[in-house]
Order: structure tokens, then sequence, then C-alpha cells
């Protein structure tokens, strides 16, 4: 009876036994799952860049060459990031119809699975600016009265200071923002396509580009209603200024008209 009592095992023997497998089992998970996970992210890269290989060789290569390089048609691809090619394509202002001083926003021609892929195989060619998250463009936190400061500080001369936009020289122009994907807006200033110069986070950060964001949004919004009655199209001075001197001028003249007409009435009276 002592032997069998010796041999009989502790009630919580069962429980230890249980615990020790649940380690191991979760041991061994974290230590194969991860890799499988990074693996099969690493999997899913090369194939978008690979795809993205085969969209730039049709629609891109032949303005900036068959590896990103650049040709006398088009400028070096190599560096410029992800966001770029999301910008330019997303737009549809890539590929373009023909060279001019600028090229024009119009109806893309890529869904943004193939966006995607192309933006990859750029983004392989050398490091650049990513595309953005959409934490980083959405309003929710954003402080649009600094956003308003900086935008009139930093875009203003260019674009207006409700976005409305404006010429530049030799036939180029600082496009209108309204109606803008908030996305595209935050990687023009990461990237300075055209004629824009680039902001980094060095010279805006990225809170001060997700404030700009906001007001833009906020200014343009089909809720936001003019304090100063008729806007002429949110133009500023120049058109402000034209209305009030062929209007204002043009009913001057006419006054000063109706009064020398009724003076001379009056003398002959």
């Amino acid at each position: 009876m002592k032997k069998l009592s010796a041999r009989r095992r502790h009630p919580l023997a069962a429980l230890v036994v249980l615990l020790f497998a649940l380690a191991v089992t979760g041991g061994l998970y974290a230590a194969f799952a991860p890799a499988d996970k990074a693996q099969a992210d690493d999997t899913a890269q090369s194939l978008a860049i690979k795809e993205g290989k085969k969209l730039f060789a049709v629609g891109c290569a032949s303005c900036h060459g068959t590896g990103g390089q650049g040709t006398s048609d088009g400028p070096s691809l190599v560096g410029v990031g992800a966001a770029a090619v999301d910008f330019q394509v997303g737009t549809g202002r890539m590929p373009a119809q023909q060279p001019g001083a600028q090229v024009p926003r119009k109806k893309n021609i890529y869904s943004q699975a193939e966006i995607d892929q192309l933006a990859a195989y750029v983004a392989s060619l050398g490091a650049g600016p990513a595309v953005p998250g959409k934490e980083q463009y959405s309003k929710d936190g954003a402080d649009i009265a600094k956003g308003g400061e900086l935008f009139r500080t930093n875009c203003a001369q260019c674009h207006n200071f409700t976005g409305k936009g404006g010429a530049l020289t030799n036939g180029k122009f600082a496009p209108a923002l309204d109606g803008v994907d908030p996305k595209h807006i935050y990687e023009a200033m990461e990237t300075g396509p055209q004629n824009m110069p680039s902001f980094g986070d060095g010279s805006l950060s990225q809170s001060n580009k997700k404030d700009i964001v906001a007001y833009l949004g906020e200014v343009n919004g089909d809720k936001t209603a003019s304090p100063g009655g008729m806007d002429l199209g949110g133009l500023g001075p120049v058109s402000e200024g034209l209305f009030g001197y062929i209007f204002g001028l043009g009913a001057l003249v006419a006054v000063a008209i109706w009064v020398a007409a009724r003076t001379a009435k009056a003398k002959k009276s």
C-alpha cells in the first residue's frame, strides 16, 4: 500500500503538465509565426514590384527609361519614392498625353491596385517619400486655424489664400486645390511636383502638413459659407479689384453724366 500511495500523482500534476504544454506551444508560435508573416510580406512586396515593373515598361519606360534612369523626354525616377508615383498617376498627370509647360490633372487610367504596384517598383529603385497613411492627412486632431496660417505663409503666393490656384510664368500655373483628395495634397507637399517646392518634415512637420490639409478641406467644403457675400470665385484682390474698377467706375461715370444732364436741363429752363 505504501508503494501504491507513493506512485500516486499529485492532484496539481496534470495542471502543471497542461501549463507546460501551453508554454511550449506559445513559444513555438512566437518563434515561427512572425517569420512566416515576414516571409509572406516579402513575397507580396516582391510580387508587387514584379507586376509594377511590367506596368512601367508599357506605360512609363518610353519617357523615363527602362530602368527609370530618365531620358531627354522625362526625368529620372530614382529616389522619387512611392508617394510621387501615387500622386502623379493617381491624379492622372502621368502618363502625360503630350509635352508642355505643365502637365494638367486629368482622369487616371490605372486602378489603385496598379498604382500601388507601380509605386512599389519605383520605390525599389531608390529610397524616397512613402505613401502617407490615412492618419497623416485626416482631419482628426488637426488644428485648422494653424493650417490656415501655415498655408497663407507658404502656399498662398501661388495657390491663392483659399487654394483656388493662380497663373505663373511661361505658361505654368498653380492648380486649384478644391476637390483634390487630401492624400494627394499631402503627397504634393512631400514630393514637390512640377513647379512646386517640396516641403519635407524639416520645413513642414507631419503635423503641420496635416493642419494645412484640414484647412483646405474646411475652407473649400460644401458647407462652408462666405462671410463676405459674393466671393467672385475666391480669387482674391485681382478679381475683386477688376470688378470694382469696371462696375464702380462705370457707375460713377453714369452718375456724372446724369448730373451733367440734369444741370444742363435746369439751366435751359
